[in-house]
């Protein structure tokens, strides 16, 4: 029980995924308000850390192509939607009976990009849904979603749009039934009760109830059964988790006592049954270590081991004294007696025992597949050189026949793009003659969406955000 249903092969074959990584550098540009314990800050951390650990060169990195009003109302109602696309902090006052109808106020308030917001952070995990149904990739990562409170029609929990009911509608398009895991400290309210009366979607939550208060020796002695058993009874051709931070020790708003090692052994378990995977963020309030946990979490993803010495980098003040990856969990005592977890393992595994295995999908109309319009940092790489040359009116692709040369000019044009996307040399290298030769693999990339080349939209502003004051919040 304590193993991974398919577990790992031996050898290389057995560490190595092929992973996703969603990022916007707009995203940590958005602000909840002063004093507000939500920040988005934290998620262009997290990319810093992965940039100058070198992780970046060995994922896919992509930027999310913005849901659209139809994505989003596959399961938003439209009125809601409406609202969220029109409200500003200067017309709020003028919807004060909409405002308190969708609950958009104190936890949940208006800020400047609220919709650009949403769509930013929905067409991620959207996104690393359609790639892992096209088989395009073993594991998707959006650090930025997972805000899984909100509702068909109101914002809860400093959550607007439900990101995780939007992957769970794209990845039941390909498979018969997806698995739901969330281990945010607070409960996954909001995707239990979107997917309540199907059988296709199961939804399991490790969250904070009662006098649940774990550490990671009385969290994986549950979490580890119950989840294999979950794995072998439902066998679920998906799994997303949401990686929710605030279950760490030391979180502003959770009360939990999980090191960022033992946080992560849930990814590391739930990767080890070999079914396409999408890694979702979630709560995190203290923001130095949401940026260490998915961090370190991107890296058991990939397989990869990460140094406990931070390396220097742009948020690097953030980090001190210690100035590692790991923090010591609190010395607080553990409350959660043996005899109460084995009774809670012993019941929930026999309810497991009880369920139909693996329901089946009766026969119904399919919905159509949702395209691919994220755009890859080297599909903008070829635009820009392609613009480059048309602009200049020298054909350097379409003129040149020295392979090496085209390289050279590959990597001399686009030094900056390389540098926020971590992609290596190497893998400039690759895009050579692949799409070079082929007019018609080029328009294609030109027509990936209507996103216009701005090298300034794929720099990250390397900007201090002001430390806000701790007014406290509470999440429900």
């Amino acid at each position: 029980m304590e193993t991974g249903g398919n577990s790992l092969p031996s050898g290389p074959d057995g560490v190595k995924r092929k992973v996703c990584y969603f990022y916007d550098p707009e995203v940590g540009n958005y602000y909840y308000g002063q004093g507000h314990p939500m920040k988005p800050h934290r998620i262009r951390m997290t990319h810093a850390l992965l940039a100058h650990y070198g992780l970046l060169q060995h994922m896919q990195v992509l930027k999310p192509f913005p849901a659209r009003d139809r994505d989003l109302c596959r399961f938003h109602a439209d009125d809601y939607v409406a609202f969220l696309r029109s409200i500003t902090p200067e017309t709020q006052q003028d919807q004060l009976r909409h405002l308190k109808r969708f609950n958009v106020g104190e936890d949940c308030p208006v800020f400047d990009g609220l919709y650009s917001f949403c769509q930013t952070y929905a067409g991620g995990s959207v996104g690393g849904a359609v790639k892992l149904n096209h088989g395009l990739c073993d594991i998707a990562i959006n650090w930025s979603g997972g805000l899984h409170h909100a509702k068909k029609c109101e914002a809860s929990g400093f959550c607007y749009v439900n990101d995780i009911v939007l992957a769970i509608l794209e990845l039941l398009k390909q498979h018969e039934r997806v698995l739901y895991v969330d281990i945010d400290i607070h409960h996954g309210d909001g995707v239990e009760e979107a997917f309540y009366t199907t059988d296709r979607v199961m939804t399991v939550s490790f969250h904070k109830f009662g006098d649940y208060f774990p550490d990671d020796e009385s969290y994986h002695f549950l979490f580890k059964p119950i989840i294999g058993k979950v794995m072998e009874i439902f066998k679920p051709g998906a799994v997303i988790l949401q990686c929710g931070a605030d279950s760490l020790s030391g979180d502003r708003l959770g009360c939990f006592n999980l090191s960022i090692k033992g946080h992560a052994e849930c990814v590391k378990f739930m990767r080890s049954f070999n079914v396409p995977l999408l890694l979702l963020g979630g709560g995190g309030y203290t923001i130095r270590n949401v940026a260490r946990c998915w961090c370190y979490e991107t890296g058991v993803a990939l397989g990869m081991e990460v140094d406990d010495k931070m390396p220097q980098h742009e948020y690097y003040e953030y980090f001190g004294p210690d100035y590692t990856l790991h923090v010591a969990p609190s010395n607080m005592e553990n409350k959660n007696s043996r005899r109460l977890l084995d009774e809670i393992r012993s019941n929930l595994l026999d309810n497991l025992s009880k369920l139909q295995h693996a329901p089946s999908v009766q026969f119904q109309e399919r919905p159509p597949n949702t395209e691919l319009p994220e755009v890859c940092i080297l599909q903008l790489l070829w635009m820009k050189i392609r613009m480059m040359g048309m602009r200049d009116g020298i054909q350097v692709l379409h003129g040149c026949d020295d392979e090496r040369a085209k390289r050279e000019i590959i990597k001399t044009e686009t030094k900056d793009l390389f540098r926020y996307s971590g992609e290596s040399e190497r893998n400039c290298c690759i895009l050579e003659a692949r799409k070079t030769a082929d007019e018609t693999t080029s328009t294609k990339a030109l027509d990936a969406g209507p996103m216009q080349v701005d090298e300034s939209s794929v720099k990250i502003e390397r900007e201090n955000v002001n430390k806000t004051s701790d007014s406290v919040f509470y999440k429900s």
